[in-house]
């Protein structure tokens, strides 16, 4: 994959001072850590036509063997030790977002399909925060909100957290994200994230987007 993307940027790992080891290393140091947290990945990944590093759409990495439901992942927000988004908590992190839709790939792209729509909604969210994570700091218990005109993700609140904790120490992380209601992030304005996230442990509802539920506030 770092050779794919190298040769659509014009470049070499030589270039840049990182071996074909070191990338291929934290790689697979992503992919266990991501493993213990999520349960086994799913033997296929949607791949984008053309990389994320070069302007192109995220590959999606499917993780439905841990919690009830299905876990989606980025894996090339941090290509390398030090690079990409950090934050308060993780010097690299990785996003990801939950569904209680159990995976049915083949009909990923059907959104007469429970399992297509809520694939839909999440790819474009990952879409949106993976960019903006590359400009932004993103830190648990914050929220983000699009505005209304964008096509698609207009009006949508999100809430961000250290998925399932920060205590696997700084090196690197997940961060998940939570799409909430406008109720919701109005008691976060007022009673702040972690509150919020409380209340959304104790109903059930944590870590998953699916908003067809009744608001916690």
């Amino acid at each position: 994959m770092f050779k794919r993307i190298f040769r659509w940027l014009g470049r070499h790992t030589d270039k840049l001072g990182v071996d074909e080891a070191t990338a291929d290393a934290w790689y697979e140091e992503k992919h266990a850590f991501l493993v213990q947290r999520l349960g086994a990945e799913h033997d296929m990944v949607m791949h984008a036509l053309i990389p994320f590093a070069v302007g192109g759409t995220l590959d999606l990495y499917y993780f439905p063997r841990g919690i009830p439901g299905t876990a989606i992942a980025t894996k090339e927000l941090s290509e390398l030790p030090g690079e990409g988004p950090s934050n308060r908590d993780f010097d690299n992190y990785e996003l990801v977002m939950f569904t209680r839709q159990p995976i049915d790939l083949d009909h990923a792209r059907d959104e007469d399909h429970p399992f297509g729509r809520m694939h839909r909604n999440l790819n474009g969210v990952l879409n949106l925060i993976a960019r903006y994570a590359a400009t932004a700091t993103l830190n648990p218990y914050e929220t983000c909100e699009f505005p209304e005109d964008m096509e698609g993700v207009g009006g949508k609140c999100l809430i961000f957290d250290a998925y399932p904790d920060s205590s696997g120490g700084r090196r690197l992380g997940l961060l998940a994200v939570i799409e909430i209601f406008r109720s919701e992030m109005e008691f976060k304005q007022e009673h702040g994230g972690q509150a919020l996230l409380e209340r959304l442990k104790e109903a059930g509802h944590y870590p998953y987007s699916d908003l067809d539920r009744e608001p916690v506030a």
